[in-house]
């Protein structure tokens, strides 16, 4: 019995330190006003692999933050396990925060790591399916993602499809429409006064086209951070470009509750892989 405790140490212990790895995703950051020695740790942009040998399907994880800080823990390891349970592997993105301080122009430096992380997984790895996954502001960066991948903001030498095959958005920041905006994330992204043309880029429900991927949408009716407008305006747009999607609803829940909506005992992770093998 104790060769059979060690044994399940030692695979455990071998599974959490692959779960830590982690890569920096670019030989040299693009967009930054600094080298990466003197931009310091918070500032350069990593993904932690949560690798699975025999998976065929991966998903990009995108932690949320108001686009001030990135919930890396219960927005991004919990959720990377959680897929790992599933059979996916999962890469979980740090990214920049739009800072001027840091970037040449900061509106585009999360889309650029959310986009040269879907590169890296495709360019090192043969998966059929690489989604992604997002939740509040990396919900809005998740959606971003599968609306500009076209619109290429880095490297691109070997023209890798950047577009994800399946999109998960979690009580996302859709909308940069005042009325139903979280201001924190617009006014940290595209700042207090935005131009015109900023408004329409990142107010996702105007983006979206037939070429936007499968989506599937949780939000609860009672989140006052992010009103649950924005995940209905993106659900209207799919509908409209006839893009299949999903809603989960919860009538109370607030905002940021991650995986456990600790106000309703139902798992939307339940709900949404169910969606996604069908």
């Amino acid at each position: 019995m104790k060769f059979i405790y060690s044994i399940l140490f030692v695979v455990l212990l071998n599974y959490y330190s692959l779960a830590q790895e982690k890569v920096k995703l670019y030989a040299e950051i693009p967009n930054a006003t600094k080298s990466a020695e003197d931009l310091g740790e918070e500032n350069v942009p990593v993904l932690y692999k949560y690798e699975l040998p025999s998976a065929k399907q991966a998903i990009l994880v995108i932690p949320g933050g108001g686009y001030s800080h990135v919930a890396i823990n219960h927005e991004g390891h919990e959720i990377a396990k959680a897929f790992n349970e599933q059979g996916y592997s999962a890469f979980v993105l740090y990214y920049r925060l739009p800072k001027d301080e840091y970037m040449k122009v900061r509106k585009i430096g999360p889309l650029q790591d959310a986009q040269r992380g879907i590169q890296y997984i495709k360019e090192h790895y043969d998966f059929d399916k690489v989604g992604v996954i997002g939740f509040s502001a990396g919900g809005h960066l998740a959606a971003s993602l599968s609306n500009h991948f076209d619109d290429v903001k880095i490297d691109n030498k070997n023209a890798t499809d950047l577009a994800p095959d399946f999109s998960v958005l979690v009580y996302p920041v859709i909308s940069m429409e005042d009325d139903i905006t979280h201001q924190g994330s617009k006014k940290n992204l595209i700042g207090a006064q935005p131009e015109s043309a900023d408004l329409l880029y990142y107010s996702l429900e105007k983006q979206v086209s037939d070429k936007t991927p499968p989506t599937f949408l949780v939000h609860a009716e009672d989140d006052k951070g992010v009103p649950i407008a924005n995940s209905l305006r993106y659900k209207e747009a799919l509908d409209k470009a006839g893009v299949a999607n999903e809603i989960f609803i919860y009538p109370t829940g607030g905002h940021g509750f991650g995986l456990h909506n600790k106000l309703d005992a139902r798992k939307w992770a339940e709900v949404m892989f169910t969606w996604l093998d069908n």
